[in-house]
């Protein structure tokens, strides 16, 4: 299709659309308006999303990758009922029950999900006080609320797991402790540990830097390449 004069760039391969690093705050109408009925796959990496209401033209979505924006606990996506791959890495999410309650309604279909760099998924990318315990009380309670998932971040969901889950998911929950400073006291609303998983340079897709360390848990940033899931053709 044509690009149109004052539309940003859009790449397009067959039925991968890729809409990355144009800082936008909505999807833009004329994605699902030009794209919308026959995209598979939409990369929307690198803007500053707050919304995907505009999704609802996308009825044939199988792969959402929406990494690097600024979702919250408000994120709603339209019923995608082909939709089996998501990753929403390094956002805003905290509220990770809600997420999933809402991803159950809304994505029936999917498999491979990754929520890595949010505080909704403990691990020392989001936290320093993490560790594997608390990870794995996690990935029981996402498979508790999501039981069809074959892929979590960037593990696969083996049969103990999901037994696991099955058993004890419902009581797995990772509450989030509640401040010590009271709103009198000093430090009050400060964060000590300001939200920073990736080095703030990595949100320019220009000026990828890469970050090594002993944490088990990998994220290697643009364009959500380093995240792409195992399928199972090549298992």
């Amino acid at each position: 299709m044509a690009h149109k004069e004052n539309e940003p760039m859009v790449a397009l391969n067959g039925t991968q659309i890729s809409f990355i690093g144009h800082d936008c705050k909505d999807i833009p109408n004329f994605l699902g308006d030009e794209y919308g009925h026959f995209a598979r796959r939409l990369d929307l990496s690198f803007n500053q999303l707050r919304s995907l209401a505009g999704l609802k033209m996308f009825t044939e979505l199988e792969e959402l990758v929406a990494d690097n924006n600024l979702f919250g606990n408000d994120l709603r996506l339209p019923r995608l009922p082909n939709l089996h791959t998501l990753t929403l890495n390094k956002n805003k999410l905290t509220d990770i029950e809600g997420l999933l309650e809402h991803l159950a309604a809304v994505t029936p279909s999917l498999e491979y999900l990754s929520l890595l760099g949010n505080e909704a998924c403990p691990n020392q990318l989001v936290s320093l006080d993490k560790d594997e315990d608390d990870y794995q009380r996690y990935r029981y309670f996402v498979l508790h609320k999501l039981p069809q998932l074959k892929f979590l971040d960037t593990r696969k969901v083996t049969m103990k797991e999901a037994m696991e889950a099955e058993a004890r998911g419902a009581f797995m929950k990772v509450v989030k402790p509640k401040s010590e400073a009271l709103p009198n006291e000093p430090g009050f609303g400060s964060h000590t540990h300001p939200y920073t998983p990736l080095p703030r340079g990595s949100r320019d897709a220009r000026n990828h830097k890469g970050v090594f360390t002993k944490c088990r848990y990998i994220y290697y940033g643009k364009h959500s390449e380093g995240n792409r899931f195992i399928r199972n053709d090549q298992l």
